[in-house]
């Protein structure tokens, strides 16, 4: 299949030193041995950003870059020379997804014109921790607007102040959302980490259609406090890498119990270095659930999953066909919760960290969008925030029926199924490939597993599994609660024994073929 390629001028910088596609340990040994300065390592990640990004193919995954982020990197050099390193991220740069608050020189807007240049007044609790761990905070990545809760028919990868974020696999082909800054920008290696969001999907589909590691933790293991909500019940913050190591280095630094979020209470012991888990041999011994009735319809992306499959069979995993909770049984309750809590949690979050802006709760929102309508809704309307809106408080019937029925179908469901089975994991396709953009019909989402995890509150890793006419697709471990640490020991197992992630090529589009 003919594969059409963008100029290699405006590629150079990616045939320089490799250290945009090694892992953190070793960018971590190559600074402690003096042959790397974080100083150099972030100059070299900001000179990728300017030529594939912004220019070349034009990714545009980076909203914004930080101008703090040298001066940052010269002096934690300074302190590693004086005193040492804090730890495994002392210095590395790292990409967050802009609804995460920093209370820097950049915004926190969740791609919106209305929170553009308004400031915040301290760092998210996860950002506190990266600094604190001393990471390089980069600067910020592109989303879908409002993480994908704006409309009915919306452009995932879209924002009004950030534009089209480009899949680097295949420019014409969508990056999936709502963390589809995060997924570009780390397959084409324009930082050493990078932080998504997921309520439901954000995170894995565009781990998954941009050939990347991604990580949703349990409800509760990262603090949500400081990132622009849709629900307090699904919502969190997770890794975004190009190794399962990278990703298990990155989720160890950001857990962490907050005073602010109480869903963070339950994680008190959970938290761990996750680096441990790391065991080629993870799968040996191991029981995985196969999820068939989550396959999806394109026997493409069944092709690539029954390869990965067979070399979970070969790694010594012993694999069990299952029946999942039906999404059809669930899905509605779903969208009620996300309605309700949408409402609730965006009025708090502005309020406290929005106060300076002139749009201070979804209704002012909503104002704000229909006077400023050609620059925010020139593709799609704001259908979800007017739905939100009208829903009443938390204590409404049908909210709290909705979350009943999520606690039995999902939860206990997904609880059964693991004990009666004797399962370490469940597996599934993540997504499907990655579609045609098209800003007339939206997005045109060809199925997916985030969905069990995600109303339950569970933690899923996607890894790299294969390719369908060059387009990645990711394969899916999904686990209890606070089973973190296996399903990264089965990922990494998976990942070790396959190696399937290959750098983009950044390729116009997936040809047609001869004659055609």
């Amino acid at each position: 299949m003919a594969v059409a390629k963008t100029p290699s001028a405006a590629l150079a910088v990616a045939s320089g030193a490799a250290w945009h596609d090694m892992p953190v340990a070793e960018l971590q040994a190559a600074m402690q041995s003096g042959r790397l300065t974080s100083r150099a390592l972030t100059a070299h990640f900001l000179e990728r950003v300017r030529a594939i990004d912004k220019r070349g193919p034009r990714l545009n995954s980076v909203i914004e870059l930080n101008p703090e982020a040298p001066a940052i990197a010269a002096a934690l050099d300074k302190e590693r020379k004086k005193i040492g390193a804090r730890g495994p991220l002392h210095g590395i740069p790292v990409l967050l997804k802009d609804n995460i608050a920093t209370a820097d020189r950049m915004s926190t807007s969740a791609g919106s014109l209305a929170l553009a240049n308004v400031p915040v007044p301290r760092d998210a609790f996860l950002v506190a921790r990266l600094r604190e761990a001393g990471a390089v905070i980069l600067g910020k990545t592109n989303l879908s607007e409002w993480a994908n809760f704006r409309s009915t028919r919306s452009t995932s990868g879209w924002s009004s102040r950030g534009g089209l974020t480009k899949n680097p696999h295949a420019l014409d082909r969508n990056t999936s959302g709502s963390s589809s800054g995060s997924g570009s920008a780390m397959a084409a290696g324009l930082a050493a980490l990078a932080v998504g969001t997921e309520t439901d999907g954000s995170i894995v589909s565009p781990s998954s259609i941009n050939g990347i590691v991604g990580i949703k933790p349990t409800v509760g293991l990262v603090s949500r406090n400081g990132i622009v909500p849709i629900s307090h019940s699904q919502d969190t913050a997770g890794p975004m890498t190009r190794s399962v190591a990278d990703a298990a280095a990155l989720l160890s630094a950001m857990a962490g119990m907050d005073a602010r979020d109480a869903a963070t209470q339950a994680s008190t012991g959970k938290g761990v270095d996750y680096t441990a888990f790391l065991d080629a041999k993870g799968l040996q011994g191991a029981r995985i659930g196969v999820a068939r009735n989550h396959f999806g319809r394109s026997d493409l992306v069944r092709g690539v999953i029954e390869t990965a499959l067979a070399a979970m069979r070969e790694q010594g995993a012993t694999l069990v066909d299952v029946e999942m909770p039906a999404p059809a049984k669930y899905r509605d309750a779903e969208f009620e919760i996300l309605l309700f809590e949408f409402k609730a949690d965006l009025n708090a979050y502005l309020a406290e960290f929005a106060a300076g802006a002139e749009a201070r709760t979804l209704a002012d929102l909503i104002a704000w969008n229909k006077r400023h309508e050609k620059q925010v809704m020139p593709y799609f309307g704001q259908e979800h925030f007017e739905s939100a809106e009208a829903k009443g408080t938390l204590e409404d019937p049908v909210y709290r029926a909705a979350l009943a029925t999520i606690q039995k179908v999902v939860r206990e469901g997904i609880d059964k199924l693991l004990a009666e089975q004797k399962l370490d994991a469940l597996v599934a396709p993540t997504a499907g490939t990655g579609w045609l953009t098209d800003f007339v019909n939206g997005d045109s989402v060809a199925g997916g597993f985030s969905t069990p995890a995600a109303t339950a509150g569970y933690p899923h890793v996607t890894v790299p599994a294969g390719f369908v006419h060059g387009l990645p697709v990711g394969v899916s471990f999904v686990g209890g609660p606070w089973s973190e640490g296996t399903l990264i020991k089965l990922a990494y197992a998976y990942e070790q024994a396959t190696h399937k992630r290959r750098a983009p090529q950044f390729a116009r589009s997936i040809g047609w073929p001869e004659g055609a």
